[in-house]
């Protein structure tokens, strides 16, 4: 059974940085797709950005795109999202997500959709503060 927990979270000041961690365990994850995802209060559940864990291959939102970094650690079986020039708007749950890769979908960009995932962590709350 995939596991896949969260760290990382917590309150920073608008303009901080925080790196979230997503420990994944239970299975070999080579030919995983693994995402990050955020539900503020209120809103749906909003994409941050995906990795392709076998080829470090990357994809983010738009909205993200030179202030996130996603990641990966093989041996340690971690995917990261480091987050920089934090907005309070960037406040949400933070969700780390896992799917296995699939020819039928085609590129990263088509794992920006939540609903495609069967893997979900437990969510680590982050709080900017202005």
């Amino acid at each position: 059974q995939v596991q896949l927990v969260e760290s990382g979270g917590g309150l920073v000041q608008a303009g901080g940085s925080l790196r979230l961690s997503c420990a994944a365990s239970g299975r070999t994850f080579s030919d995983y797709v693994m995402a990050w995802f955020r539900q503020a209060p209120g809103k749906g559940r909003e994409f941050v950005a995906t990795i392709s864990w076998n080829t470090g291959n990357t994809y983010y939102a738009d909205s993200m795109k030179g202030r996130f970094t996603i990641s990966r650690d093989n041996a340690k079986n971690t995917v990261y999202i480091q987050m920089n020039s934090l907005k309070p708007e960037d406040t949400a749950v933070y969700y780390c997500a896992a799917r296995t890769r699939s020819p039928v979908y085609g590129g990263l960009w088509r794992y920006s959709d939540y609903s495609l995932y069967a893997y979900w962590g437990q969510g680590t709350q982050v709080t900017v503060s202005s």
